[in-house]
């Protein structure tokens, strides 16, 4: 739960679709102790997710999460809660990151657990469809799950957290959370495969 408690804030380990909302309604009223929790909690995740796409260019990462962090303030007032904040934060990332290399035209590799594609010097324009299509499912599929599916797939696969960290952060065992993973990753599989058009 997150709690203000005067001046002191305490970060926790996870935070429910109902506290992000709340986070979001004390933002939009100028609450500088959100504002303040905003970027504690999520500013660290969101360096990191950034800096896994883009390895060796610390400056880069930089400015792709300062833009990113702008683009969520910015559209502070039009942000309704049908995802979770740090999917919406990874899906402009992943935009910034990918519009700063097709200006510099250099490749950028994706990281896909649901749907990976090969690609390289020999990929042809059929396979760099299909490579784009599939990373934009991926996010809308993160968007309509339910948040605590999406934040565990996030910090598995995002964010790259063992079972065990997983675990301490959702304060399960390490059974009860690889059975929440298996879990989230079916219902992924499902709506991913569902929207693709490969079940009916």
């Amino acid at each position: 739960m997150i709690r203000f408690d005067g001046d002191r804030m305490t970060v926790p380990d996870s935070v429910s679709a109902d506290e992000e909302r709340n986070l979001i309604r004390r933002m939009r009223a100028g609450d500088d102790r959100a504002f303040q929790w905003f970027a504690e909690h999520y500013a660290p995740a969101l360096y990191r997710f950034a800096s896994e796409r883009v390895r060796g260019e610390p400056e880069l990462v930089r400015d792709v999460v300062q833009t990113t962090l702008c683009r969520f303030m910015e559209k502070l007032d039009a942000y309704r809660g049908e995802s979770a904040i740090f999917t919406w934060l990874c899906a402009v990332c992943r935009n910034e990151i990918a519009g700063h290399f097709r200006r510099s035209r250099r490749g950028e590799v994706e990281f896909d657990e649901a749907a990976e594609v090969e690609s390289g010097p020999a990929a042809n324009p059929e396979t760099e469809l299909l490579a784009r299509e599939n990373e934009r499912l991926v996010h809308v599929v993160l968007d309509t799950m339910p948040p605590r599916y999406a934040r565990i797939l996030e910090w598995k696969y995002v964010e790259g957290l063992s079972v065990r960290e997983i675990a301490r952060l959702i304060d399960l065992s390490e059974k009860a959370t690889e059975s929440l993973l298996t879990r989230a990753r079916t219902a992924f599989r499902a709506t991913f495969d569902q929207l693709r058009g490969g079940s009916s």
